[in-house]
């Protein structure tokens, strides 16, 4: 007998005679369990005579398992790929201009080594990486079944020749740079369970016929330059269980038929521009638990079907326009990890049961026109970490009590008011700016808190100042404008506000970067900037924000003022080098005074390139003596180029000067510095420098 036929019989014969023997004979005579020595009497047992017998064909069948699957792996490497896939494959790569890395392809042959082996197929040394089945013809013939070109910036088109490989159910080739259209014949491929052609430069529309992959588990195509709508036909792919489109420059209507894909666990579709209404029908996708829609084009309101989602750990809903919506649709939600509706017009108060949530780490509410008060059992909850309620109508005092565990909490721009519970001075992140809070000699305070609230009270009246500048992330520096811009180096996080010692100007930050670990609020580079008229070290430093960046001119006189913001890309590669990094795309609002100056503004768009200084200039007036410049991320641009989290408002510079002679000073007090959540920060000098001041 052969061991695969063993096994057959073990299984089929043994198993059930044992097992069933076994229970009911140790149910009926309650058989004690444990390792105790057998005596002699035990060994006549019948019952563990049935336990040897079992352990004994267990080991056999054990045996002959590892005996098989080394037979299996010796019989795949006598065997050879399929000549017809091998020529499919050199042409493939011929094309890409790639090759096979030692791993595999061992004197010649495509499906040997890590192929065959059991080598992990996603692991970095394996790239690009081939899987193959040696099973077939009595174990001659290898067809090749996974290809992964995974990062490597190859440039090309998608190869005709991958019709070839008509065994392929894995197809990976993110993070590259090809071009061209995706073509019809693609729904030939039909042995297809993961397609997965994201972060590319293909273009043209969705073919219809990539409905016809209908065994497609996940499908991922998001940032790229396609165009067009979503073909009705991909609501054939019943399987479907990951579908990623976000970035990839389709727009319109989702179609009615994708109300078939009841199987979805994960939809990805923020920043593209999707319209009309989010459909109802995905309240029918009880699977789903993950679903993501920011900066698209959609009308409100969300669907009150969302309520029967009930395993979704993580729901991104922003960008709302048209009609408002409330919470109801949460209430069985129950299992929520993270919920961001951010700017979604979400109307209505806070709900009275969110101390339910138990599950709840991250929240964002902010950007909405939530009313009532605060719930205490909102700042006691056993997992929250992140609140943002900014930018609401919330009234009333903050709790009296915060949990451990809820180390950021941005408050900002609502009415709260009373005074500040002592919990406030011992967490590491809170924004508390314009909102009513009362000051005085017995009150807890914040540096600087007293000046960011809603009448702006400092200098109020009595102006010290005509204009301010501002290098942004960086040390003070003085331009080739003969502009001294001041240090802003501070530690900004994801809930922070910042005041100068002068009370001249101000900064407040609020966001968090999705899916990035350690973030940083400032981007560094030596890399040199170029532009007409501009300081190149003035973009050495540049703020960076995932959500909503402040800067405030206190104590202005009243009256038209002109203001200068600069700009440069220096995150993403110039897009004529042709790689995946290049396809980055940053896009944000700009509002000054409250009224919005640009909208989807693309710093790299403006400057005809990156590494490009560009300046935008604005007449605007002062009327109460602060000047507010508030940088906006609306959900769009790409997410995650060149890595996770890379998006939001992005600034180098600010100055802003009246446009009429001043008729105050404009000198602040000898001391100099910011007010800050963690005190005053002074202007540090290198000792390098000081000895030198002091020398000359």
């Amino acid at each position: 007998m052969s061991c695969a036929e063993l096994q057959i019989s073990l299984l089929v014969t043994f198993q059930t005679k044992l097992v069933v023997q076994v229970v009911i004979m140790a149910q009926i005579r309650n058989y004690p369990s444990g390792a105790k020595k057998r005596t002699q009497k035990q060994k006549k047992d019948p019952l563990v005579q049935l336990q040897l017998q079992a352990g004994y064909l267990l080991f056999l069948f054990g045996l002959c398992f590892v005996g098989y699957s080394w037979f299996q792996v010796s019989t795949a490497q006598n065997a050879t790929t399929d000549p017809s896939e091998v020529r499919a494959l050199n042409s493939i790569f011929s094309q890409w201009d790639t090759q096979a890395v030692a791993l595999w392809n061992i004197s010649g042959e495509p499906c040997s080594g890590s192929a065959i082996n059991g080598t992990e197929f996603e692991s970095p040394p394996n790239n690009p990486a081939i899987i193959c089945d040696c099973t077939y013809d009595s174990g001659t013939t290898c067809h090749i079944t996974k290809l992964r070109v995974y990062a490597l910036n190859k440039r090309g088109v998608f190869a005709k020749e991958l019709l070839a490989l008509r065994y392929l159910t894995f197809l990976k080739i993110d993070q590259n740079y090809f071009t061209g259209p995706l073509p019809a014949w693609i729904g030939n491929m039909t042995a297809l369970t993961l397609l997965s052609i994201a972060h590319n430069a293909f273009s043209g529309p969705i073919p219809k016929e990539l409905g016809n992959l209908k065994d497609l588990n996940m499908l991922s195509f998001g940032i790229n330059n396609f165009s067009g709508t979503l073909p009705p036909e991909l609501g054939n792919l019943v399987k479907l269980q990951q579908l990623y489109i976000n970035s990839c420059g389709l727009g319109g209507e989702i179609p009615s038929t994708f109300a078939n894909l009841r199987n979805m666990q994960v939809l990805w579709a923020s920043d593209s521009p999707f319209s009309g209404r989010i459909p109802d029908f995905i309240g029918n996708w009880t699977k789903i638990n993950s679903l993501r829609f920011q900066g698209n084009s959609f009308r409100g309101p969300i669907p009150t079907s969302f309520s029967q989602l009930t395993a979704l750990n993580s729901l991104r809903i922003g960008d709302i326009c048209n009609v408002s919506s409330s919470l109801d649709f949460i209430k069985n939600l129950k299992n929520l990890t993270d919920l961001a509706l951010r700017n979604a017009l979400i109307t209505g108060s806070i709900p009275s049961d969110i101390g339910e949530y138990q599950s709840l780490q991250i929240l964002d509410l902010s950007f909405n026109n939530l009313t009532g008060q605060l719930p205490g059992v909102l700042f006691n909850m056993s997992s929250l970490t992140y609140l943002f309620l900014g930018n609401n109508s919330l009234q009333g005092a903050l709790p009296s009590q915060k949990s451990d565990i809820l180390h950021t909490i941005d408050l900002s721009y609502n009415y709260l008011s009373g005074s500040l519970p002592p919990w406030v001075t011992s967490i590491s992140q809170l924004n508390l700016v314009v909102n009513n809070f009362t000051f005085d000699s017995s009150n807890i305070n914040l540096p600087g808190l007293n000046c960011l609230q809603r009448n702006f009270p400092c200098n109020r009246n009595t102006p010290k100042y005509a204009k301010f500048s501002i290098n942004c992330g960086g040390l003070e520096l003085r331009g080739s404008d003969d502009i001294l811009y001041e240090t802003e180096d501070s530690a900004i996080g994801p809930a922070t506000f910042n005041v100068t010692s002068s009370e001249k100007w101000a900064v407040s930050n609020v966001g968090l970067f999705a899916d990035r670990k350690n973030p940083s609020f400032v981007v560094n580079t030596l890399a040199q900037v170029t532009g007409t008229d501009v300081t190149p070290e003035l973009f050495q430093t540049s703020r960076l924000s995932p959500g909503s960046l402040r800067y405030y001119g206190l104590g202005l006189e009243n009256g038209p003022y002109t203001v200068k913001l600069q700009f440069a890309e220096t995150v993403y590669d110039d897009r004529a080098l042709q790689t995946w990094q290049s396809l980055g795309r940053r896009m944000f609002d700009i509002y000054i005074q409250g009224n919005l100056v640009l909208k989807d503004f693309d710093i790299s768009k403006e400057a005809g390139g990156v590494l490009r200084a560009v300046v935008k200039t604005f007449s605007v007036n002062v009327s109460e003596n602060y000047l507010e410049i508030h940088l906006f991320w609306a959900g769009k641009g790409t997410c995650c180029t060149p890595d996770q989290g890379h998006y939001g408002p992005l600034i180098a510079a600010v100055h802003a000067a009246s446009d009429f002679t001043p008729t105050v000073s404009g000198v602040p007090p000898t001391t100099v510095g910011m007010k800050s959540r963690i005190g005053l920060m002074g202007i540090l000098v290198p000792v390098g420098v000081l000895v030198l001041l002091v020398i000359i």
